[in-house]
C-alpha cells in the first residue's frame, strides 16, 4: 500500500491564511516547533523549544505534610469526609511551574504581495513528508514557501521562492514575548539572547526575589541565490533581502537547561555558542541536502502505520507479494474535490462522514507524536511543544491523572516506540526528587509522583484544590508504560536496566502507603478518584475518602507487572515479592453500584456530576487489563452501564478515552458514535469549555488546545482494529462495519513483539498478516467467534484468510 494511494491524501489544507492559533500549522522536531500562520503580506512563525519553562529546581519535600496525614486518616475513619477534604489541604507542595514560548519569526513582504489573487492561495501540511507549503500568485508570479523541522539536524528551514528571476523581497526580524533582545550577527544572521523567568507568573514576584530562569538563545541565518539578490542589514534588527531568486532560512536554538537539578544560575551551558556550532555544522548543506535527510529521518517513521477506510461497495483489494495487500480506489464514489478546506470537511462530517477524514486525523496524531517527542528531547506536555502564551491554560505541564499518559497510548500500538523514550528519562528524574517526597512527607520508601509535573520532575502535590491535587498515584499511573513497552518490544535488556528498577521502587512506595483496614483489606487513605467529588453520606460535597477505584486499579497492574517481571528476570525469591504477593490479595475488589454502574469510591456514594469528563473508575477496562470480556463479563456489563451514566458529553481527551472503552466492550457502534462526536468543528471565537471538539488545523480542544485528544484518537482507532494481550490477538474487535465497511491497516503493533497488518471487505474479514521480528511468539487469534493458535518463527510472515486459515508462510525480514 503506497502512499499515493490513500483515498485522499494526507494533507490538512487551508485555502487562505490563519486568523487564529488554532488556524496556523505545527512543525516540530520534538524539541523546536513553530506554528506558521501563512500571511501574505506579512508571514509568522510562532516558535518554541521544549526546555524553556520558568523556575528553578524545587524542594518537593515538606515534614508538615507528614505532621498533616494522620489528622486526614483519622478523619476518614471516622467518616467525617468533608472534613478530611478540608484537611487534605495541608497536603499540598508548590505549584507547579509553567511551559515558554520561544518568539516569533516575522517575515514582512512588499505592497505588491497584498494584490495576489486570492483563489490562487493554497496552505497545507503534508503529513507524507512533514512539511507546510504555501502558495500563491501576484500577477503571472507564483510564490512558495515551505517549512519543516529536522530531527536530525535540530534546525527548522522555511524556504521562499518566486518563478521569476529576482522576484524575492522582504524583511525578517525575530522577537519574543520574553524578555529578550535581539541584534544582528554579520552580514546574514540575527540573533537572539533572553531568558524565562525564574519564578512562574502568577504570582507576580517582587524585585529582589527573582532568580536567573532558564537561559535561551535563537539563531536566524539567512541565505539566498548567488549572483542574484542583497542583503541589507536595518537598524541593528532586521535583515532585508531584495531582488533575489529564493532565500532560504535557518532557524537554530538553545537554552541553558541542563537537566531536572541543576539550577539554571549553576548551568555551564552557552545557549549562543551552542546555538552558532549547531548553524555551523549545518550551514554548507544545501537545502535539498537537508530536506533529503529529513524525509529520510521522518519517514523511517510515519510510513510504519498506513490505514486506508471506505464506506464505498466499489473498493477492491489485491494482494502484493510477501503477503502485503494493496487497497485501491477505495473511495471512488466519494468526493475528490481537492479545493475543500479541511476544516469544511469536518464541518460536514456529521452528514457525510467521509472515513479518509477518520485516516488523516489518525495519522495527524502519530504525526504530532513524531513532532514533540523524540529521543533526547522533554516529554510531549499539554499541548505537545507548541505554545503561544507565557502564562498557558494549565501551565501547559504534564498532568499525570490521564493527559501525560494519553499523550503515549500511541506510541506502542502505533509504531513508534522510540517516541516513548523521553517518558522514560522524565520518569527516571521524577523517581529522584519522587523518593525524597516519598520519605519525608509520607515516611514511604521508593518514590511517588502526584498529579502535574514540570520540567523540575516536581513530585509533591500541587496546590490549588484537593479534588485534583491530592492524587499520589501519578508515577505509579506512568510504571505501566515501562510494562506496557516490555510487552510490545519484548526488550529484555530494558526491561532489566530501565522498567524493573522503577517498578520496583513504585512498588515499594505503594506497599508503604497501603494501611490495614476493615475485613482484612489494605487501602490507600487519603484517596480520591482524579478531579472528581462525591456526595458524603451528611449530606456535604467531599472529594477525600480511602480506597478510590482507580487506586486499586492501578496498584492491581503495577503488583501484577513487578511479579511478572520478577519472574521474567529471575528474582523470585525475594522479600518484596513476598510482600507483593500478600497485598494483591487484600485490595479492595472493583465493586457494583446500586444502579448497576462501577462503583467510583470504595463506599456507593452519591454522584454529583453524572456526566463528569474523567472516567477513572474505568481504569481497569482500558487502559488496565483487570476487566475483560472473557474473564469478567458482569464487571464489562457494569462498565457499559457506567459508559451510559457518564453519557457523550465532554472535552476532547474525555471523547477518545471513551472510543477505547467501547471498543474494549467490542461495542462497535458506540465506538464510532464517540469518533463522530469528536469530529465537531469548533469556532475559536465562541469557545465552550468541556465540549471538545477539533479546530480548523484539527488539532483537538477541550477547549482550550489541549494535544492529548489528539493521540487518543489515534490510540483508540487502533484499539478499535486490534487488541492484544501477550497470548492473544482480537481482530477487528470493535469495527464498524457499516460505516467502514472495507479498508486495511498495515503496521500496527501488538503485544509479544508481532506487527500485523489487516484487510476486511464488506464488514467481513478478508486476510491478515502477521510477524515477529526475532523472537518466537505463540498466538490465539480470535475474530467472530473462532479462535486457533498460531506459533509464529521469527523472520516470517504467516498470512490467514477470513477463516483464520493460514493459507501462505513467507520467509522474509519485513520493514518493521
Amino acid at each position: 500500500m503506497n502512499p499515493s494511494e490513500s483515498s485522499k491524501p494526507l494533507k490538512i489544507t487551508f485555502n487562505g491564511p490563519a486568523e487564529y492559533w488554532t488556524d496556523a500549522l505545527p512543525i516540530g522536531n520534538g524539541r523546536l516547533g513553530a506554528m506558521v500562520w501563512g500571511g501574505v503580506a506579512s508571514e509568522l512563525l510562532q516558535l518554541n523549544e521544549d526546555t524553556l519553562w520558568t523556575g528553578t529546581p524545587g524542594s518537593y519535600a515538606d515534614p508538615n505534610v507528614l505532621k498533616a496525614l494522620p489528622e486526614v486518616r483519622s478523619l476518614v475513619d471516622d467518616g467525617k469526609y468533608a472534613e478530611a477534604t478540608a484537611a487534605a489541604a495541608k497536603l499540598y507542595g508548590n505549584t507547579a511551574d509553567v511551559y515558554q514560548l520561544l518568539g516569533d519569526v516575522k517575515l514582512e513582504f512588499d505592497d505588491f504581495h497584498c494584490n495576489y489573487s486570492e483563489e490562487t492561495y493554497q496552505r497545507e501540511l503534508d503529513l507524507d513528508n512533514a512539511t507546510i507549503r504555501i502558495k500563491y500568485a501576484v500577477g503571472d508570479i507564483e510564490f512558495t514557501r515551505e517549512h519543516f523541522a529536522s530531527y536530525p539536524h535540530q534546525v527548522i528551514v522555511t524556504k521562499i521562492s518566486g518563478s521569476k528571476p529576482g522576484s524575492v523581497s522582504f524583511a525578517v526580524s525575530v522577537d519574543s514575548k520574553l524578555s529578550h533582545h535581539s541584534y544582528v550577527n554579520g552580514k546574514s544572521q540575527i540573533i537572539m539572547e533572553g531568558s524565562c523567568p525564574g519564578k512562574r507568573i502568577p504570582p507576580k514576584v517582587h524585585v529582589n526575589d527573582n532568580p536567573e530562569g532558564i537561559q535561551f538563545s535563537a539563531v536566524l541565518d539567512l541565505q539566498i541565490s548567488d549572483g542574484t539578490g542583497v542583503i541589507h542589514v536595518v537598524n541593528d534588527k532586521k535583515l532585508k533581502i531584495e531582488g533575489s531568486n529564493w532565500a532560504v532560512l535557518l532557524l537554530v536554538a538553545s537554552s541553558s537547561f541542563d537537566g531536572p537539578f541543576t539550577k539554571p544560575l549553576d548551568s555551564k551551558k552557552d545557549p549562543t555558542s551552542e546555538a552558532l556550532s549547531s548553524l555551523k555544522s549545518i550551514r554548507n548543506l544545501s537545502y535539498s541536502d537537508l530536506y533529503a535527510c529529513h524525509l529520510d529521518d521522518y519517514q523511517s517513521l510515519f510510513h510504519r502505520v498506513k490505514l486506508q477506510l471506505s464506506k464505498s461497495s466499489t473498493a477492491f483489494v489485491s494482494y502484493g507479494s510477501l503477503g502485503k495487500k494493496k487497497l485501491s480506489n477505495l473511495s471512488l464514489n466519494e468526493n475528490q474535490d481537492s479545493e475543500i478546506s479541511t476544516a469544511e470537511r469536518v464541518k460536514s462530517f456529521q452528514t457525510d462522514e467521509d472515513p479518509s477524514l477518520v485516516e488523516l486525523l489518525f495519522q495527524f496524531g502519530r504525526y504530532l507524536l513524531i513532532s514533540s517527542s523524540r529521543p533526547g528531547t522533554q516529554v510531549a506536555n499539554l499541548q505537545g511543544i507548541w505554545n503561544k502564551d507565557p502564562d498557558p491554560k494549565w501551565g501547559s505541564a504534564p498532568h499525570l491523572n490521564i493527559n501525560l499518559e494519553m499523550n503515549y497510548w500511541p506510541s506502542l500500538p502505533c509504531n513508534l516506540s522510540e517516541c516513548q523514550e523521553p517518558l522514560f528519562d522524565y520518569l527516571t528524574s521524577l523517581s529522584v526528587n519522587g523518593s525524597k517526597t516519598a520519605q519525608v512527607n509520607y515516611d514511604a520508601s521508593g518514590w511517588v509522583v502526584h498529579h502535574k509535573s514540570d520540567i523540575w520532575a516536581k513530585s509533591s502535590a500541587d496546590r490549588g484544590e484537593v479534588v485534583w491535587a491530592i492524587w499520589p498515584m501519578g508515577g505509579a499511573w506512568l510504571c505501566t508504560h515501562l510494562w506496557e513497552h516490555y510487552k510490545f518490544t519484548m526488550d529484555k535488556d530494558f526491561l532489566k536496566d530501565k522498567a524493573y528498577p522503577l517498578l520496583e521502587g513504585c512498588v515499594q512506595f505503594l506497599l508503604d502507603w497501603l494501611i490495614k483496614s476493615h475485613g482484612g483489606y489494605v487501602e490507600t487513605n487519603p484517596s480520591t478518584s482524579p478531579e472528581h467529588e462525591f456526595i458524603a453520606p451528611d449530606g456535604r460535597l467531599a472529594s477525600v475518602s480511602y480506597s478510590s477505584t482507580m487506586d486499586m486499579a492501578i496498584i492491581k497492574e503495577v503488583f501484577s507487572a513487578f511479579l511478572a517481571a520478577s519472574e521474567i528476570l529471575g528474582r523470585e525469591g525475594k522479600n518484596l515479592i513476598e510482600k507483593v504477593q500478600n497485598a494483591q490479595q487484600r485490595l479492595y475488589p472493583t465493586k457494583i453500584a446500586r444502579d448497576g454502574s462501577i462503583m467510583e469510591w470504595a463506599q456507593d456514594f452519591e454522584d454529583p456530576d453524572v456526566h463528569h469528563r474523567h472516567l477513572s473508575h474505568l481504569f481497569g477496562l482500558f487502559p488496565g487489563h483487570t476487566i475483560t470480556i472473557e474473564d469478567t463479563p458482569d464487571l464489562c456489563k457494569a462498565a457499559e452501564q457506567t459508559l451510559h451514566k457518564r453519557g457523550e458529553d465532554g472535552p476532547g481527551w474525555s471523547t477518545t478515552w471513551k472510543t477505547a472503552l467501547w471498543a474494549h466492550l467490542h461495542n462497535s457502534e458506540h465506538a464510532y458514535r464517540m469518533v463522530k462526536r469528536l469530529i465537531n468543528l469548533v469556532d475559536p471565537a465562541h469557545e465552550i469549555a468541556f465540549e471538545g471538539g477539533l479546530y480548523s488545523n484539527l488539532f483537538a480542544a477541550h477547549p482550550p488546545f489541549q494535544i492529548d485528544a489528539n493521540f487518543g484518537f489515534s490510540a483508540a482507532i487502533a484499539e478499535m482494529l486490534v487488541q492484544s494481550t501477550l497470548h492473544d490477538l482480537y481482530l477487528l474487535p470493535a469495527l464498524p462495519r457499516d460505516k467502514w465497511a472495507n479498508g486495511c491497516i498495515e503496521g500496527l503493533r501488538a503485544r509479544g513483539g508481532v506487527t500485523v497488518n489487516i484487510c476486511w471487505k464488506e464488514g467481513d474479514l478478508q486476510e491478515v498478516s502477521l510477524w515477529s521480528k526475532d523472537r518466537n511468539s505463540l498466538k490465539r487469534l480470535h475474530y467472530a467467534g473462532t479462535i486457533i493458535d498460531a506459533d509464529l518463527l521469527p523472520g516470517r510472515i504467516y498470512t490467514f484468510n477470513g477463516w483464520l486459515e493460514c493459507v501462505e508462510t513467507l520467509t522474509f525480514p519485513p520493514r518493521e
